[in-house]
């Protein structure tokens, strides 16, 4: 074995299961069904972004490090705190109060959350049927809601104090939705009806 095949193998070991995957079947795969010229042109997960609403952290204070301590073993990365932009009184909120939880995933995180919310999680959902194939947003981006925090095996459902949902968006670099669809179920994204 020549120096060269082997820097590329241990590259490969490196490579998150899911991103190799991307490289090796799926660029392949949309270059013929949407008759791509240029690899380059494939449409391509570029970020993840999960958040998490905190309306009742206006009542109770020690929600968001609760709620942030999940968030961050359920990504692996230290949520960003979202605080209102103005006060208003008839919602008793107060500029600069935390209202929220942002984390945006990033190259091998994204690649990592991905195959774990494709293969481990969305089929822990009770009743599970597949999400929802009317998600986009028109410009090639999906979103999912999830209602409970519990399906990450990594949130203990003996420790945590109130079930919370969570929305997911996927942004791709695509500028369709036919063409996100094809990737997200390539991917190995459970669509339903």
């Amino acid at each position: 074995m020549t120096t060269k095949q082997k820097e590329n193998s241990d590259i490969k070991k490196l490579l998150p299961r899911l991103k190799s995957k991307y490289i090796e079947e799926i660029i392949p795969a949309m270059m013929t069904e949407f008759s791509f010229e240029n690899k380059l042109r494939v449409p391509r997960v570029s970020k993840v972004v999960v958040n998490v609403g905190l309306g009742e952290a206006l009542v109770s204070s020690n929600v968001v490090q609760t709620v942030a301590r999940d968030l961050q073993l359920i990504t692996g990365q230290k949520p960003i705190e979202r605080k209102a932009k103005k006060s208003i009184a008839n919602f008793k909120l107060r500029e600069g109060q935390v209202i929220g939880l942002s984390v945006t995933l990033r190259s091998n995180n994204m690649w990592f959350f991905l195959d774990k919310l494709f293969n481990v999680s969305l089929p822990r959902v009770r009743d599970f049927r597949g999400v929802s194939s009317k998600s986009f947003d028109g410009n090639g981006n999906y979103s999912l809601g999830l209602q409970e925090q519990v399906i990450f095996p990594e949130i203990d459902y003996n420790e945590i104090d109130k079930l919370r949902g969570m929305q997911i968006n996927i942004v791709t670099t695509s500028n369709s939705d036919e063409e996100t669809k094809k990737l997200l179920e390539l991917l190995g994204m459970p669509f339903g009806n």
